[in-house]
Formats: structure tokens, C-alpha cells, sequence
């Protein structure tokens, strides 16, 4: 790549690298990144409606996704800097062919060429964060303990659950709601709508 070309797409990452960077601390000062404010504002959360405290922690997540995006945009264009000085400006770093310009013009921190990074979108995704207990469970959780070795039912799926289960009892305690009960129950709290509609003066 030309002299003039590297110069121009310097100035066009030094110019994003600002963009990021106001726009970091725009959110920084809205509070969109980096607070915990309405998380840690009370001591305790146990009178909160779940809803709410559900909105906080969206907020939150969504804050940390956008910053998260953001720092990752730096981290490629200080990397394309670091490309230019070193002359491996626009090449590709999967197949080694030059990255058209009209491609580095829309995004002149890219490290692959079109081609490339399509290929790279469609494969399937390698996955080596998953808990190990998934390979115990089978796919997709359609077995249980001993179902897959052998077609013999005498401790199965159904058995492991409720092997399980009878751990989960606790005695002398109701464990479902009976709507049956009318005990404890306020004489006002009975009354339905339709009652209530009809007690009502014309």
C-alpha cells in the first residue's frame, strides 16, 4: 500500500479511535457504564419487586454489553496501528490477500477480507466453555442414568428423578398450595366481582 493510502487511513483510525473514546466517556458520565448506584442503593432487596430489580440488572448487563463492544473496537484499531507501522496494513490475516479498499474505507480497523470473514460467521461455532456435567446428560438431555448403555429399565430416567426428589420432601410441611383451604381467609376476600357488582346501587 502507498505512502499517501497508509497516511489516509491513519488519520481515518485515529479519527474512529477519538469517536470510541468520546463515546465511552459519554456513557461513563450518563451513568450507562461502570455504576452500581441503583444496584447498591438499599441494604436490602427482599421488599423489591422482582420485576424491578430485574430492569437494574438488564440495565446493567446491557451497559457492560455496549462497553464491552466498544473496548473491543479500540483493541482493533490500535492493532491496525500497530499494522501500519509494522507494514501488514491491509492484508488479509486469514488467507494473506489484500483487503479491497473499499472495504478498509468502511471499516479500517477489519483484519479479514470479505471472503474471509464470511467463511468465519457461517462455521459453527467451537465450543470449549461448556460445564463438564454436559457430557454425562447426553444430548439433549434425553437419557438419564444407565438409558443410553442398554435397553434395561430397571433403574431409569423416571427412577433417577425420583431417587432425587424424595431428598427434596420436608416433613410436616404443605409443599403445594391447596386453593381448597378457606382457613385464614378474610370474609371481605371472598367476595368476587360479580358479587360485588351486584351489592352496588343502580
Amino acid at each position: 500500500m502507498e505512502k499517501e493510502q497508509l497516511v489516509h487511513f491513519k488519520n481515518l483510525l485515529m479519527s474512529e479511535k477519538k469517536r470510541v473514546n468520546n463515546l465511552l466517556n459519554l456513557m461513563k458520565e450518563n451513568e450507562v457504564i461502570n455504576s452500581n448506584e441503583e444496584l447498591a442503593s438499599e441494604l436490602s432487596f427482599y421488599d423489591n419487586h422482582p420485576s424491578d430489580s430485574a430492569t437494574e440488572l438488564f440495565d446493567k448487563e446491557k451497559g457492560l454489553a455496549l462497553k464491552a463492544n466498544e473496548v473491543t473496537i479500540l483493541k482493533n484499531i490500535d492493532e491496525a496501528l500497530h499494522n501500519i507501522e509494522d507494514g501488514s496494513y491491509g492484508t488479509c490475516k486469514r488467507c494473506g490477500k489484500d483487503i479491497p479498499r473499499e472495504r478498509l474505507e468502511f471499516i479500517p480497523y477489519t483484519e479479514y477480507c470479505v471472503h474471509c470473514q464470511n467463511e468465519m460467521n457461517t462455521r459453527p461455532l467451537e465450543r470449549h466453555d461448556r460445564p463438564v456435567e454436559e457430557d454425562v446428560l447426553g444430548i439433549p438431555f434425553g437419557t438419564g442414568y444407565n438409558d443410553y448403555k442398554n435397553d434395561s429399565v430397571e433403574f431409569d430416567a423416571e427412577d433417577s428423578y425420583d431417587a432425587v426428589d424424595k431428598f427434596n420432601k420436608i416433613e410436616n410441611v404443605e409443599e403445594y398450595f391447596d386453593d381448597d383451604r378457606d382457613e385464614d381467609v378474610d370474609p371481605i376476600e371472598k367476595i368476587s366481582n360479580a358479587q360485588y357488582r351486584h351489592q352496588l346501587p343502580d
